[in-house]
């Protein structure tokens, strides 16, 4: 057995999801003392399930809770590494984040695998404009090699030392920078579930919520770039669109609506001048409170995730388009398997004039 088997979650995060009822207690107890000896893999019982609680541990509520993973997507540009930092800085001084509640300061680690610069200035950026000490984050600007699990979670252990709190959220920058750095594509399924894979390992040993930051590709229907696999990997999808005003939409979720999140607006923070007396500014997440919502893109709009995994399925076949056959066997490898199911979404994108078909074979109306 790996080392990375045998770590467990830190004391913290052990102390937050153990119940006050003794018997969660109890339960708890011999499920630690079961992993410290045990020689194949962790698991519980129906009986120790039911005496733990089915409550989240939310780090802001309805948004990123612990021990989960989500995915920030918009295009080049689209403010989505600002809206982390942004999210980066509320977590870390306990604040509530665009009327999401925060339930409790946490360290932040921030994976920045591209413009680590850049990061570090958002977040001075948010600290100026808040006036405040610093928070308890620490950016990480070296390039991360996503199959070394082990060494990802000694980095977040060693920053909650370093801060003396512990670390509830981390964020990686990008997802394309992640994938790249094992030598993988982010188009190929089986290089993005390595990823995901140790990214779990982490998780499982950390119990800190990471989000990923994605790009979306040139046709932003069809979410974030490359494989549809990190669908099926991630508790939230989150799409980010707008140029004045953007607005942060939930694509996909576990256990909450798809629909809009919230709206915001950049900024511009000057530091002050250089010595050439020129400002030096960065642009950030706006303090301002923004109600309007960008304006949507154009219909037809894709509902639920069948719609979507399908038509994406389709798209990235080509022009060249796929059999029947061949569409349904790659959707029940990713997940849809009932054939009511698969038939009403074909259907509801041919409705929607999405896809069109030609005797046995199916291609998308616009590639």
């Amino acid at each position: 057995m790996n080392d990375m088997e045998r770590d467990e979650p830190p004391q913290w995060f052990q102390d937050m999801v153990m119940p006050e009822e003794n018997q969660a207690l109890d339960s708890k107890v011999v499920q630690l003392d079961r992993a410290r000896n045990a020689k194949g893999y962790k698991f519980q019982t129906a009986g120790e399930m039911s005496a733990m609680p089915v409550r989240k541990g939310w780090l802001i509520k309805g948004v990123f809770a612990a021990g989960e993973s989500s995915a920030w997507v918009a295009p080049p540009g689209g403010m989505k590494s600002a809206l982390l930092a942004d999210a980066s800085v509320c977590a870390a001084y306990g604040h509530d984040w665009h009327g999401f509640r925060n339930k409790g300061a946490t360290g932040v680690v921030y994976f920045a695998l591209e413009r680590a610069d850049l990061v570090r200035r958002r977040i001075l950026a948010h600290v100026a404009r808040l006036n405040l000490p610093p928070p308890p984050i620490v950016v990480v600007g070296d390039m991360v090699d996503p199959r070394n699990a082990k060494r990802i979670a000694a980095t977040i252990h060693e920053a909650e030392e370093a801060l003396g709190v512990p670390i509830g959220l981390a964020i990686f920058d990008t997802f394309a920078k992640l994938i790249a750095a094992a030598g993988g594509n982010e188009n190929d399924a089986k290089d993005q579930g390595m990823v995901f894979a140790n990214l779990q390992r982490v998780k499982n040993v950390t119990g800190v919520h990471l989000a990923i930051i994605g790009h979306t590709g040139k046709d932003v229907s069809r979410g974030m770039r490359g494989s549809n696999a990190a669908l099926g990997d991630v508790d939230l999808m989150v799409e980010i669109s707008g140029d004045i005003v953007r607005t942060a939409t939930v694509t996909k979720a576990n256990d909450a609506p798809e629909g809009p999140l919230f709206s915001f607006k950049s900024e511009v923070h000057e530091f002050g001048t250089d010595e050439d007396g020129d400002a030096i500014t960065v642009n950030i997440v706006g303090s301002e409170t923004v109600t309007e919502t960008a304006v949507k893109r154009s219909e037809p709009k894709l509902t639920g995730q069948n719609q979507k995994l399908l038509f994406r399925i389709l798209h990235d076949a080509g022009a060249a388009g796929l059999a029947l056959d061949e569409w349904n066997s790659r959707a029940r490898e990713a997940g849809v398997t009932r054939k009511a199911t698969l038939t009403e979404a074909r259907y509801a994108l041919l409705d929607k004039k999405m896809v069109k078909n030609s005797g046995n074979m199916w291609s998308v109306n616009h590639v």
